[in-house]
């Protein structure tokens, strides 16, 4: 019995000096497709990356039309309203949303941010998405807080000629690395 407390002991040592992974980030994605018009569907994406050396994520949130010939933008008639909601169910991790486009508005609440996003006319798939940056921070001590989950979700609403329909929400969720 005790050969083998010995060697049990020799193996955890050793494991504790063995070079740790290096990761660069947890992430997330999600996508989520409804149907149409005819044979297309509505797609849309989050995507979600948190780093803990400082506190942020970045995301990505986003929708395109996916048609039998590949992925592409919406008609020229295009109007959408596009909402990602971003939080934590930590109560105590305060998360400060920033996004980077011209027709957006983040609106700031106690532990939620929404950001609303209008997109017009024809365009590239890359047209249609919101970039940005969430930082958290612990309520208490106004340190960077790592310690908890970020959970990003966002749907659509997408009108043009014949068409006029709301996504359910696509959801990314994960913790800090």
């Amino acid at each position: 019995m005790m050969r083998l407390v010995t060697g049990s002991t020799a193996i955890g040592l050793m494991l504790t000096f063995l070079p740790t992974p290096i990761c660069a980030a947890a992430s997330n994605t999600a996508t989520t497709l409804i149907p149409l018009d005819g044979p297309n569907q509505l797609e849309t994406h989050m995507f979600l990356n948190c780093f803990k050396s400082d506190g942020h994520c970045d995301f990505t949130a986003g929708a395109d039309m996916r048609t039998p010939d590949g992925v592409t933008g919406f008609p020229h008639d295009l109007w959408a309203r596009q909402t990602t909601e971003i939080r934590s169910s930590d109560r105590m991790a305060y998360l400060d949303a920033h996004a980077n486009g011209q027709y957006e508005r983040v609106m700031k609440s106690m532990g939620t941010d929404e950001i609303t996003t209008v997109y017009f006319a024809e365009g590239p798939p890359d047209k249609y998405q919101t970039t940005g940056r969430i930082d958290s921070t612990d309520w208490s001590t106004g340190q960077p807080k790592t310690d908890s989950n970020v959970i990003t979700c966002t749907h659509i609403q997408v009108v043009y000629s014949g068409v006029n329909i709301t996504s359910p929400s696509t959801c990314a969720q994960t913790t800090f690395s």
